[in-house]
């Protein structure tokens, strides 16, 4: 397999450069009208965005040249398998060591730790939501190896996860619905759909449109789901916290 480095590079920068210039111009007009920010801060942010532009280059050039050939070649091996049950821990594995890689994931663990001042830590946010993505992941292979519809696992799983939003707390509700975006990042949908496809590609009787895809679907899913049962966990450790200081409360007013 021949791979040339820098084949495509300049297209990449052309569209990198188009997704970023209408959010600098949007930025600069809030700067001179609204923002006013100080000379050195603007710089800052300046370099910054310039640094962004080049970082988002190189990383989509690497998906091009290393990801999707890399994933598509293990998909066919893994899909060779004798034993196709071994997908299926392969894929937990996968998903949970995936989401420790996804930039996205780590932006919004510090943002959910420093707006809850650390009640909600960077640690338990992570494995929450890496757990959550090997499962679907691990859901995602037993739906290829038995050529399961994928309606049967998102429709389902979108009622529980509606009926859990009754009980859980306005705070976890918000995030889970914004970790399921944040979970379907680059490593996701480049490394692991490439392998999906490669899968089910190698795999007789399954079709590489139908099966290959909607791996996607229940990674947004699944993070969902475990943040939402994440929050009923918390929720019912302040209801003890609370009936185990009733009784101190209690008692001092008994002294007083």
């Amino acid at each position: 397999m021949n791979i040339v480095i820098f084949e495509g590079f300049s297209h990449i920068l052309y569209e990198v450069a188009m997704a970023l210039i209408p959010l600098i111009i949007f930025f600069l007009f809030f700067q001179f009208f609204v923002l006013k920010l100080p000379l050195k801060k603007l710089k800052d942010i300046l370099v910054g965005m310039f640094l962004t532009f080049w970082g988002l280059a190189f990383f989509l050039q690497g998906v091009h040249i290393g990801f999707l050939p890399a994933g598509g070649a293990m998909g066919k091996i893994l899909g060779e398998m004798d034993f196709l049950w071994i997908l299926i821990p392969i894929g937990f594995v996968l998903g949970f060591v995936a989401t420790f890689a996804e930039p996205a994931v780590s932006v919004l663990i510090h943002q959910v730790e420093k707006v809850s001042g650390g009640y909600i830590p960077q640690k338990v946010m992570l494995y929450t939501l890496s757990i959550g993505v090997a499962v679907s992941v691990a859901l995602a292979m037993i739906r290829i190896i038995f050529g399961i519809p994928i309606l049967y696992f998102i429709v389902p799983g979108y009622l529980l996860a509606l009926l859990i939003t009754k009980f859980s707390s306005r705070t976890f509700t918000a995030i889970a619905f914004d970790s399921g975006g944040v979970a379907t990042g680059p490593m996701t949908a480049t490394f692991l759909v490439a392998m999906f496809v490669g899968i089910s590609s190698s795999i007789d009787g399954r079709d590489p449109l139908q099966d290959g895809f909607g791996m996607v679907a229940l990674v947004a899913l699944s993070p969902i789901l475990s943040v939402l049962i994440l929050g009923l966990l918390y929720g019912r450790k302040e209801k003890e916290n609370e009936r185990k200081l009733q009784p101190n409360d209690r008692a001092v007013e008994h002294e007083s």
